[in-house]
């Protein structure tokens, strides 16, 4: 009976190995399965890197953008447009006859200076039209001109405005209030008025065309 007791223990030791060697065969397969879920991930890493060259895309586009500054206007350019421009003046409104009369003279100097070509007042062809309001206020001593100018085209469509004011003393000690005001301007004060005009209408027309 020790034999026949021997003899099973062996067989059972036996198929207890074998069962272990079995399951060892059964668990192979799930450990080829990682493998086969990181597979995507070569997929996934590949799309990460695509965004790299398109990142790359707008430097270039930048690049190009900055080729593209636009450049000052050379002197020669800015002669070109003030040969061009036929500037008529429209009677001035608020001066007196004798603070206008020097007024108008100095801005035909001063736009013949500047290469305008000033056209009259029955020319069909001026490419603008210069239209001025005058006051002037005493204080003391001193006598202030306030100016606006509006600039039109042919049509009638205002396209600038120049503005300012300039303060003198009176030349006139008696002047006052009013109309009387303006006999305290002196030639020169519209004079120098007359010259900011025209340097500031040229400004804009160089602006304009850059």
């Amino acid at each position: 009976m020790r034999r026949s007791h021997v003899t099973t223990v062996s067989l059972l030791v036996a198929l207890a190995l074998a069962a272990c060697t079995n399951a060892k065969d059964v668990l192979e397969p799930s450990a080829i399965t990682p493998p086969a879920t990181s597979t995507p991930a070569a997929p996934g890493s590949t799309a990460v890197t695509i965004p790299a060259p398109s990142a790359a895309a707008p430097a270039t586009t930048t690049a190009g953008a900055s080729a593209t500054t636009t450049t000052p206007l050379t002197s020669a350019q800015s002669a070109a447009i003030l040969s061009k421009t036929r500037l008529q003046i429209a009677p001035i409104v608020g001066a007196s006859v004798e603070a206008a009369t020097p007024l108008t003279a100095e801005l035909q100097t001063r736009a013949r200076q500047r290469g305008i070509t000033l056209a009259g007042s029955a020319d069909q062809t001026a490419t603008h039209v210069l239209k001025g309001y005058f006051s002037a206020i005493s204080e003391g001593k001193d006598t202030t001109v306030i100016y606006v100018w509006d600039v039109y085209d042919p049509a009638g469509n205002r396209l600038h405005r120049i503005n300012g004011q300039m303060k003198a003393p009176s030349v006139n000690s008696g002047a006052g209030a009013g109309a009387d005001s303006w006999k305290g301007v002196s030639p020169a004060t519209m004079q120098a008025i007359a010259d900011q005009t025209i340097d500031q209408f040229a400004a804009f027309l160089g602006g304009k065309a850059g």
